[in-house]
């Protein structure tokens, strides 16, 4: 339930409409403490100090008028260009990257914080009374200063978007957003550092199979664990999180007990399938958010290698973390008894998810084939298990290969020299 909660919450944080829907709320909240503030005399001092704080019932009518006029005209605006940002930015880089700019706080605060003004200047005006048939009009006054402050923080809203948005689409940033993302997953799933230790195998055991289709977003290994408890069995994940599955596929072994019983049903209550992978418990995820940049920007019709080498330092950095991890998954373990075995990430699987996804594009490349090569050796610098270093040794082994399929004359003899440095490096 906590996992599942978390994964809830996370989902729901992600939504373009949460936070301003949030602040529509908070609006209407704050209006109506002002307004009993108002009407029940806490706003006369005001009316002691005067102009330009204490307006008549016309013209704080009016400016209430303006103010609403004017953030919803600006939240109209912001949502056109955070559209836009978005179009660009997601037909630019992949349509992955498209949760990344909706995701955005900077946005999705901006956003509802026009709209929230607009709500609470809404909520004012209606109470705005004019002088008629000799009867005092009422201005609420509190509340009038509440819209006026409301209305300076829009504005520093506005300035903050125009330098926001621009700054958010730019690649360098974007690269920098993933590759930070990735690092400090990795931190927070893999805590400990490597120390060779062997990744726990299950027994071979009787196949639970998936009912439903589409990407495993959420495993829930914390009511997993409970059940293998109470069914006195273990149970070994053939699927992770960010697999699609479909009807019939292996979602797990149960080993030591038997699926009858509802077991099975029981089982697949634990993953959350849905039609898009998300980042959440798959790391992978992020991965494929660099090499997916990184290819587009190595395709010959936009043959950008600049980014693609930027995309490779971020996907080098995220590989030499790994590579001092150790990647045995602390889930599933009850008292320090292994129940429930996830499906192992080894470092080879990591490895041919990054280095291993782009190689292709970038032996084709003579400025990306050098970098590449260098940010294996830098990669392989800090790690210490032999293992661990021979699977980079491959990958620089195997663009060596392409590149000599790929490129000719000066451009290879160049990578072939700065393959040459870089396995003296790894050595």
């Amino acid at each position: 339930m906590t996992a599942r909660l978390r994964w809830f919450w996370a989902r729901l944080d992600a939504n373009y409409w949460f936070y301003p829907a949030l602040f529509v709320v908070g609006a209407v909240l704050l209006a109506i403490v002002t307004l009993w503030l108002d009407h029940h005399g806490h706003g006369a001092f005001v009316e002691r100090i005067g102009p330009p704080l204490a307006p008549t019932p016309n013209s704080a009518h009016t400016m209430l008028q303006i103010i609403a006029g004017a953030m919803l005209g600006a939240a109209a605006t912001v949502f056109s260009i955070t559209i836009a940002a978005v179009a660009y930015a997601s037909g630019t880089y992949g349509p992955r990257l498209l949760a990344n700019f909706l995701e955005d706080k900077g946005n999705q605060f901006s956003l509802a914080t026009l709209i929230g003004t607009f709500v609470y200047a809404l909520c004012v005006l209606n109470s705005v009374r004019m002088d008629e048939n000799g009867q005092p009009g009422f201005v609420p006054q509190i509340s009038l200063i509440g819209a006026y402050l409301l209305t300076a923080l829009s504005v520093g809203v506005i300035v903050y978007l125009l330098n926001h948005i621009p700054s958010s689409i730019r690649i360098n940033h974007v690269l920098e957003g993933i590759g930070r993302r990735l690092l400090g997953d990795i931190r927070s799933r893999f805590p400990d550092e490597d120390k060779g230790s062997p990744v726990d195998e299950a027994d071979a055991g009787e196949s639970l199979y998936a009912s439903g289709t589409g990407y495993v977003q959420l495993i829930d290994f914390s009511g997993l664990t409970r059940l293998a408890r109470e069914k006195d069995c273990t149970i070994a994940l053939e699927v992770r999180t960010g697999d699609f599955v479909h009807r019939g596929k292996a979602l797990a072994r149960i080993c030591g007990g038997t699926a009858e019983g509802g077991l099975a049903e029981t089982l697949a209550s634990h993953f959350t399938l849905g039609a898009v992978r998300t980042p959440e418990q798959d790391i992978q995820f992020l991965f494929d958010e660099l090499v997916e940049i990184g290819l587009r920007a190595l395709s010959p019709g936009i043959n950008d290698p600049f980014t693609a080498i930027t995309a490779m330092h971020w996907l080098g950095a995220a590989t030499a973390e790994l590579g001092q991890r150790d990647l045995r998954k602390r889930e599933g373990l009850d008292d320090g008894v292994r129940r429930v075995f996830p499906l192992p990430d080894d470092f080879d699987h990591f490895a041919a998810r990054g280095f291993g996804a782009i190689r292709g594009a970038v032996a084709t490349s003579p400025i990306a084939a050098r970098v590449m090569l260098d940010t294996l050796a830098d990669a392989c610098g800090p790690i210490r298990n032999g293992e661990r270093r021979a699977i980079l040794h491959g990958e620089a082994d195997a663009l060596i290969e392409l590149a000599r399929n790929a490129l000719a004359g000066p451009d290879l003899a160049v990578v072939e020299a700065q393959y040459a440095a870089a396995r003296a490096r790894m050595a």
